[in-house]
């Protein structure tokens, strides 16, 4: 069970049939993942969905004019293939345009907030 992988594939279904929201289980894993998406601006909103016993999250996606999507993820680590980075060497995503969300020792968080930190972890995913 990745639960991160199943964040990233939602979303991109999402923008495939172009839905105005998508529903996650509430992990904290994906409240935080959502709160970096909301933070730099590549979803509208988040909020908290009760279904009987269930909490879901679900996210509101933001398009272009054209009905175009915002956002690009791909996976970088995966839980057979994990690659961490130290501080200095975190990659830049298109030159600093897109962001890289790191799993850090302080919790997750995007590459520019590891770097003024100055601490290293495993990269989870590019984003532009």
């Amino acid at each position: 069970m990745d639960t991160i992988a199943n964040l990233i594939t939602s979303i991109k279904n999402a923008y495939i049939v172009k839905k105005q929201t998508v529903r996650v289980n509430a992990t904290r894993i994906n409240e935080n993942f959502g709160r970096i998406l909301l933070q730099e601006g590549f979803i509208r909103n988040i909020r908290e969905h009760k279904d009987g016993q269930k909490f879901f999250l679900i996210f509101t996606l933001k398009y272009r004019k054209r009905g175009e999507k915002i956002i690009t993820l791909k996976r970088i680590s995966r839980p057979s293939w994990r690659i961490y980075s130290d501080f200095p060497k975190i990659p830049k995503v298109l030159g600093g345009m897109g962001i890289v969300i790191l799993s850090t020792s302080q919790g997750i968080m995007t590459d520019r907030e590891a770097r003024k930190k100055k601490i290293g972890g495993e990269l989870l995913c590019f984003v532009w």
